[in-house]
């Protein structure tokens, strides 16, 4: 039977804003000093950052860190927190609904200027962030560059942040999910969707394309059954701390895995790893029992 045309209406809705996020990605991505000249130029690797270059969600670390210096108030997350879980409980039935819960992710940034979100990521990450990259990850990064590869970070978290990880970090540069801003101030939009699943691989499709890159003498790290797009978009995939169903993926076709955790360690990672979506609805609810706490 053939689907409503409400329903079709909305699939393909999404495919257009996951299409559009990729290609805003792609567009938005700085190329920083790290091998400005590559010596193999056709060959990159794409880094995944949440749980796999960093323990946790950064979007729960960036809210975090905005939260403490009164970015934004509790209100405000809690909205978004509920928005998110609406979302997830229902589906796609309301598509006003929807739109707010999409555009939500990144809603408490609305107001604020880029340059604001910029200096203050700088201390978020030596506070919340530097500590919790993956050092064998990190290698994997350097291995690349060592052999005169370009490396790209492909995260659902904002642009700028993810430009300012890739920049700490030393590597080529970063895409990420953009969000709308008018003359350097946010509206609280995004431009397309957030940057996962499909729209990674059309932001490293874009991103290729633009530089010359051969896709199948790339390289591709992840954590998470969602990038698999990404994962087999390149010849040289690699699961890095997966997720059980990435685990069987990745065993069946014998692709590398590598995996950084042990003990609890593992099993706290699990439970922060995420999309910027999950993210913020983390942090809401860090937000919510200090509150009540208080």
């Amino acid at each position: 039977m053939a689907a409503p045309s409400g329903r079709r209406t909305s699939r393909l809705d999404l495919q257009q804003r996951s299409t559009l996020a990729g290609e805003a990605a792609a567009a938005a991505a700085e190329v920083e000093t790290a091998l400005a000249h590559p010596s193999d130029p056709t060959a990159a690797a794409f880094f995944d950052v949440d749980n796999t270059v960093m323990q946790g969600a950064s979007i729960f670390h960036l809210a975090r860190g905005l939260h403490r210096r009164k970015f934004f108030t509790t209100r405000d997350i809690l909205g978004a927190a509920w928005k998110q879980a609406y979302f997830r409980i229902v589906g796609v039935e309301d598509p006003d609904h929807v739109a707010d819960a999409r555009n939500s992710a990144l809603a408490f940034i609305a107001g604020h200027t880029v340059a604001e979100l910029e200096d203050l990521g700088e201390e978020i990450f030596d506070e919340a962030m530097a500590h919790r990259i993956w050092p064998g990850t990190r290698a994997l990064a350097q291995m690349h560059l060592d052999q005169g590869q370009r490396v790209w970070l492909v995260t659902a978290a904002p642009i700028e942040i993810a430009t300012l990880i890739a920049r700490r970090l030393g590597l080529t540069g970063a895409l990420g999910t953009v969000a709308e801003h008018v003359d350097g101030v946010y509206t609280g939009r995004l431009v397309g969707d957030m940057l996962h699943g499909p729209a990674k691989a059309v932001a490293i499709e874009s991103l290729a394309e633009r530089e010359g890159l051969d896709l199948s003498r790339c390289s591709a790290y992840s954590d998470s059954s969602n990038d698999l797009p990404m994962l087999n978009l390149v010849g040289d995939p690699c699961a890095i701390n997966p997720d059980a169903k990435l685990r069987a993926y990745a065993r069946e076709r014998d692709w590398r895995i590598r995996d950084y955790r042990s003990g609890r360690r593992a099993a706290r990672a699990g439970l922060l790893v995420g999309s910027a979506a999950t993210g913020a609805a983390v942090a809401g609810a860090v937000v919510r029992r200090r509150h009540r706490s208080g």
